[in-house]
């Protein structure tokens, strides 16, 4: 099985293909990963808030426990403190929650970005690269087998006829010299239907 053409003109045009193809890959990769990197800026207010809150929380839950010692009024100090820790820990808490919400946005739209875009560009580049080699192959094993050459002849014959502007025209034309089994116009033809995919005789 050919990967590529054997005319450098049909072969050139499928590398350069090729190549956009995997530049285009390569492309929307790095943006989907830029894309994210961008969006993880945003766990840096949720680490402040975490940090911020953790570090209050300690302060005042130290200072409900020097409070405590306060003789007679300790107890009646330390609940309002204690209750103040408490609450910057659910701040604490909700940068924590923020920030694994960042990452999880974060992960769902890069994966979305790279399945969706590499998707379309395989799409778009697989199919037509993978039928040329089907037909390829399917065409030069028909040249190859017996009554090969009259077959691709034929093939010739009826397809574009812009292919078939550029061959020389013998008398009566190019069908009546293939019906008369003129060898010479059946080669032509072969070696025409060939080239149309890209390949040599």
């Amino acid at each position: 099985m050919r990967i590529y053409a054997q005319t450098p003109a049909r072969r050139n045009r499928q590398v350069l293909v090729d190549l956009i193809a995997v530049a285009l890959i390569a492309l929307t990769v790095w943006a989907a990963l830029h894309l994210r990197d961008r969006i993880m800026l945003l766990t840096e207010p949720g680490r402040k808030v975490e940090s911020s809150g953790d570090g209050l929380a300690e302060e005042l839950g130290n200072a409900a426990d020097a409070a405590s010692d306060v003789p007679l009024v300790g107890g009646v100090l330390k609940k309002p403190l204690q209750s103040a820790a408490d609450a910057s820990t659910g701040f604490a808490d909700a940068g924590a929650s923020f920030q694994v919400t960042v990452v999880q946005v974060a992960d769902v739209t890069t994966t979305a970005l790279l399945v969706v875009l590499v998707l379309l560009i395989l799409i778009a580049w697989l199919p037509p690269r993978l039928l040329w080699m089907r037909r390829s192959m399917i065409v030069r094993r028909l040249a190859d087998a017996p009554g090969g050459a009259d077959l691709l002849a034929l093939r010739a014959l009826t397809g574009p006829p812009a292919a078939l502007a550029k061959l020389p025209t013998p008398p009566g034309g190019l069908a009546d010299a293939w019906r008369r089994g003129d060898q010479e116009v059946i080669a032509t033809l072969g070696a025409a239907a060939l080239a149309h995919l890209g390949l040599r005789p």
